[in-house]
C-alpha cells in the first residue's frame, strides 16, 4: 500500500479553525464573491488566515457579516451597513433603521418595496432574527392590518411564486416565512380579557390547512378587544357545531382557501343553528371568508373580500365596541 498517498487522503483539504468562505457563503445565502468583495471594499473579512493562506472565519467575523446582511436587507447602502456592522465589535448589534416611518404611520410605496424585498432576501437566507425583526418593526410602525395587507401577503405571494418556479428548493423558505408571520400575529396583540359579550368563533373548514389569513383576522379582533374563540386549521364539522352550541357566538367565521374545501352544507347548517331556551333562542351570523367561497352563497351570510371589510362588518355587529374597527 502507498502509505504516503493514504496519509495525504487522510488530511483535510483546508487547515485551521473557523469556517471556510464557501461554507459561510452557503450559510448566509450569498456568493463567495460577495464575501470577498466586502472584505476588499469594507474590511469585513476574516481576521485570521491558515498557514496555507486559506480564509477562515471565526465566530466574531461571522457575527459582523451577519450584521452586514441584516442591515443591507433593510435597504441601507452597503457602505453605511458595513460601517454599522463594524461597530458591533464594540457596541453590539446595530438597531434596524426605521425607514418609511412617517408621522401619520402610513408607509410609502418605496418603503414598502424596500421592506418586502428585504424580508424576502432575509427569508431566502433563512435569517430568522432579521425576518422577525422586520415584521415586528412594520407592525409597530404601520399597524397590524396594513402590515398584513401591504407587507406580509405580498411577501408570502412572492415566495410562493418562487417556490412554484424552482420546485422544492424554496419549501424551507416558505415554511420559515409562514412561521414568522404567524408568530408576529400572535405576539402583536394579547388575548382579550373575559367579557360578557358573545364571542366570535373562528375556524377553518374541514381539510383546510391555510390558517394565516384567519390568524390575521384573529389578531385584528384582539386589537379591537372583540372576544373570540379561535380553533385554527381543519376543524371537523362536529367540533365547529359543538363550539357554536357551547359558546353561543354572535358571529361564526369560516375560512376556505380553496373551492375544494369550502363546504356549503356546513355553512348552511351553522346558519340554521339555534341555542338557548324557548322564547330566548339565538343564532349566529355566518361570515364566509377566503377565495374558496367565490361564486357560492348562503342566504344571509356575510361575504367580505378583505380584512378591513371583515372588520367593518363585524364592527357593525358589535355596537358595544366603541373603537372604530376600520384601520386608518
Amino acid at each position: 500500500m502507498d502509505e504516503g498517498r493514504e496519509a495525504r487522503h487522510a488530511l483535510p483539504t483546508e487547515e485551521g479553525p473557523g469556517v471556510t468562505t464557501g461554507a459561510l457563503a452557503r450559510r448566509l445565502g450569498v456568493s463567495p464573491t460577495t464575501l470577498r468583495s466586502w472584505d476588499r471594499r469594507y474590511g469585513l473579512g476574516p481576521v485570521q488566515r491558515s498557514a496555507g493562506r486559506h480564509r477562515r472565519w471565526t465566530d466574531e467575523d461571522i457575527a459582523v457579516v451577519e450584521e452586514m446582511c441584516r442591515l443591507t436587507t433593510t435597504g441601507l447602502p452597503p457602505a453605511e451597513a458595513a460601517r454599522l456592522a463594524r461597530k458591533r465589535l464594540v457596541t453590539g448589534p446595530a438597531a434596524l433603521p426605521r425607514q418609511g416611518r412617517a408621522a401619520a404611520g402610513a408607509p410609502t410605496p418605496a418603503a414598502l418595496e424596500r421592506l418586502t424585498r428585504g424580508i424576502s432576501r432575509a427569508a431566502t437566507r433563512l435569517d430568522s432574527p432579521t425576518v422577525h425583526g422586520l415584521f415586528t418593526d412594520a407592525v409597530r410602525a404601520y399597524g397590524l392590518v396594513p402590515t398584513w395587507q401591504d407587507v406580509m401577503v405580498p411577501v408570502l405571494h412572492a415566495v410562493g411564486r418562487k417556490w412554484e418556479e424552482a420546485g422544492d428548493r424554496y419549501v424551507e423558505v416558505e415554511h420559515l416565512l409562514s412561521w414568522h408571520v404567524s408568530r408576529t400575529l400572535h405576539q402583536a396583540v394579547p388575548i382579550a380579557p373575559v367579557t360578557a359579550l358573545p364571542p366570535i368563533v373562528l375556524a377553518c373548514v374541514p381539510a383546510e390547512q391555510h390558517v394565516l389569513p384567519l390568524e390575521a383576522l384573529s389578531a385584528a379582533l384582539g386589537e379591537l378587544g372583540v372576544p373570540q374563540r379561535m380553533f385554527g386549521a381543519a376543524v371537523p364539522v362536529e367540533a365547529v357545531s359543538a363550539a357554536v352550541r357551547r359558546t353561543g357566538p354572535r358571529v361564526v367565521v369560516l375560512w376556505a382557501q380553496a373551492r375544494s374545501t369550502a363546504s356549503l352544507p356546513l355553512a348552511r347548517h351553522l346558519a340554521e343553528t339555534h341555542w338557548g331556551v324557548r322564547g330566548a333562542r339565538g343564532k349566529p351570523a355566518v361570515m364566509l371568508c377566503g377565495p374558496g367561497w367565490a361564486g357560492r352563497s348562503v342566504r344571509g351570510a356575510l361575504r367580505p373580500t378583505s380584512l378591513p371589510e371583515a372588520l367593518l362588518q363585524i364592527g357593525r355587529l358589535y355596537p358595544e365596541i366603541s373603537r372604530d374597527p376600520v384601520p386608518a
